[in-house]
């Protein structure tokens, strides 16, 4: 291969792969070019791991304190609960019936700065033991408080797991 050739295939190489490499700061807090500070994705994830421990411990006021004041927990199933006034007296009230709860994660990772969290729910909730896989996609601002969990999961599974799905038959709704 002639010389000029050969440097040629080097450069492109080179820069094929400075193209797969990630930034070198992904991982932390970096600054944008406005200079603001912009919330690195393993910092993202601390948070969720520091929300599930939560759960995992029944620390409510710490589940509560973990959203923005202006934050939002929605089930998609149904309408969205919004500022952590409402969300803690909605976790306040599930909190009373669950005797356990650990929130077993599968899997968690970040696309374009929202995190994304498979796992497995397991609980005792007024004596029904019961288990549901669960999507969460997490918004995170820059200040570490979530300001959006949104939830999937199979509702009906979740109610029959709790033993409220009669309950819920017969309403019509919770």
């Amino acid at each position: 291969m002639p010389s000029k050739l050969k440097l040629v295939a080097a450069g492109v190489l080179i820069a094929g792969l400075a193209a797969c490499q990630p930034a070198a700061s992904e991982d932390a807090n970096t600054a944008t070019e406005e200079g603001a500070s912009q919330m690195g994705d393993e910092a993202k994830i601390a948070v969720v791991r520091d929300m599930v421990d939560a759960w995992n411990t029944r620390d409510w006021d710490r589940v509560v304190n973990l959203f923005a004041e202006d934050g939002s927990l929605h089930s998609m199933m149904v309408e969205p609960i919004v500022g952590r006034e409402a969300i803690g007296a909605r976790i306040g009230h599930l909190g009373e019936g669950l005797e356990t709860i650990t929130l077993n994660l599968r899997n968690i990772g970040v696309i374009d700065g929202t995190v994304f969290v498979e796992r497995v729910d397991e609980f005792v909730y007024n004596g029904h033991e019961g288990s549901v896989p669960v999507v969460g996609v997490i918004e995170i601002g820059e200040d570490g408080l979530i300001t959006e969990w949104r939830e999937y999961y199979d509702r009906a599974e979740l109610l029959e797991a709790m033993g409220l799905a009669e309950d819920f038959d017969q309403a019509g709704r919770e």
